[in-house]
């Protein structure tokens, strides 16, 4: 049965549908312009007045940086600790998030409270770094993944989602004689695909914008991620602008390669985008229904 709109009904879906068209304009276009100044010449993108679409085609500049060996090899560390680091996470929050449903657990409010506790409070830069270093994590790749192994917070959110599930799921694998690491692997985390998905995503995208780790953990060129490099093509570029001899530097390879500083830091915001743009749609399915079932609880 079809339900006639009222006035009110019809002026509240305009107003919603035009806040919606401009908080995506909002937060598109600023990703939109910095790929149409990517692929725009940039002596033309100079002159200014540059909105929609690129005025002078020009892709040099991902020629220049996808031939950059330390770019690629950087690319390369970040999506090993992806590739490496996001399985291991979910798979030891997810078990610990597992246990921690079990209320007849020995020291349960106990160990409860002590993982929250370390939501609020850190030991601070100093003795985390003094800490890698007795533990000879310091220049190594393994700095990027065990710290990462466990997130209280994620784990509170699978604790949550699996706490939801009825109990006769795990009831009757008890019964035909299964144990707690059946149980788990085979009836619980199938059933909880829609919250691992989304804290998978989630890790992801965290260990791919990761920089920090690397900037302080890594002094060797070859252990550096993509987002520090990131960051000092950004800071050289920006300083070549700043400086005499950069400028005429950067003026010399505008010529020989067409392309310039902007066109540079803007490419490489974009390569460094487009691969966590690429895996969102794969999971965007879960994504609602598995957090907002994770936060049911908790």
């Amino acid at each position: 049965m079809k339900i006639k709109q009222t006035a009110s009904d019809w002026a509240m879906d305009i107003i919603c549908v035009s806040v919606m068209v401009i908080l995506f304009i909002i937060t598109f276009y600023p990703f939109w312009y910095v790929f149409i100044v990517s692929i725009n010449d940039p002596s033309d993108t100079m002159r200014g007045g540059l909105t929609l679409l690129p005025r002078v085609f020009n892709g040099s500049a991902y020629g220049v940086i996808l031939k950059d060996s330390e770019f690629l090899h950087s690319m390369f560390i970040s999506a090993l600790r992806v590739i490496i680091g996001t399985p291991i996470s979910l798979i030891f929050t997810s078990m610990l998030a597992y246990v921690l449903t079990k209320k007849e657990l020995v020291g349960y409010k106990f160990f409860r409270k002590i993982f929250v506790f370390t939501m609020y409070f850190g030991g601070g830069i100093i003795p985390t770094y003094m800490i890698y270093k007795m533990l000879g994590l310091i220049d190594n790749f393994w700095v990027y993944i065990i710290p990462s192994v466990i997130s209280v917070y994620y784990m509170i959110l699978i604790n949550s989602y699996m706490g939801s599930l009825p109990k006769e799921l795990e009831e009757s694998a008890y019964i035909d004689g299964a144990n707690d690491i059946v149980v788990f692997a085979r009836i619980i985390l199938p059933v909880s695909v829609p919250i691992m998905a989304t804290i998978g995503l989630f890790v992801a995208i965290n260990q791919w914008n990761s920089f920090f780790d690397s900037y302080l953990y890594t002094s060797r060129q070859e252990l550096k991620t993509l987002q520090a490099v990131m960051m000092n093509i950004l800071n050289q570029y920006k300083t070549a602008s700043l400086t005499d001899s950069a400028a005429a530097a950067a003026n010399a390879a505008k010529q020989n390669t067409g392309t310039s500083s902007d066109s540079i830091r803007m490419t490489a915001t974009i390569v460094s985008t487009i691969p966590i743009i690429l895996v969102y749609p794969f999971v965007q399915r879960y994504f609602v229904s598995g957090i907002m079932m994770g936060a049911v609880k908790g």
